[in-house]
């Protein structure tokens, strides 16, 4: 289902979201800055989102994340910082790392971070495609695989719930 979104990935209308509720509520204004660590789809899929609504996007990542994600970031008009990593792997330090300069970047320029990990508005993005989901299959489901426990999808249909695992 979501390899018919534009880079492939959920990701895409995560981004969307924590983009959109942000323009919403005022913290980012209309062409104002974008910032997010990340080691690759987020950022491609923020990166998409900031070439539609025309949001300069830098992205903290690391050489130990994918050549092809880094390039494809850039190439939606993403600005890179790459932090070091330790031979190519990716480490809890590096995440930090990342994490550190990501919010630090963000204080200096005044930009909006996403800070993905922390961002609650991502949930409307779940929501939107549990209700995707359930109109589809007309509530028709023996088993939904999950990757977190989407709680509105067990309210519309309560025999996923045996279903997930947190």
């Amino acid at each position: 289902m979501e390899s018919s979104d534009p880079t492939g990935s959920m990701k895409d209308r995560m981004a969307f979201a924590m983009v959109t509720a942000a323009e919403n509520d005022g913290r980012l204004k209309a062409g104002g800055a974008v910032v997010e660590y990340t080691g690759g789809s987020t950022g491609v899929s923020l990166a998409l989102v900031r070439s539609v609504k025309k949001h300069p996007l830098h992205v903290v990542t690391s050489d130990a994340f994918s050549k092809e994600k880094l390039d494809h970031m850039r190439l939606l008009g993403a600005e890179l910082t790459l932090t070091p990593s330790d031979n190519g792997k990716q480490t809890e330090k590096l995440t930090q790392d990342m994490i550190r300069e990501a919010h630090a970047l963000a204080e200096r320029t005044g930009a909006y971070i996403t800070a993905q990990m922390d961002n609650t508005d991502q949930l409307a993005a779940y929501t939107k495609l549990a209700d995707e989901i359930y109109k589809q299959t007309e509530g028709q489901m023996d088993a939904f695989t999950l990757t977190r426990c989407d709680t509105d999808m067990i309210q519309r249909a309560p025999c996923m719930s045996s279903y997930c695992f947190v």
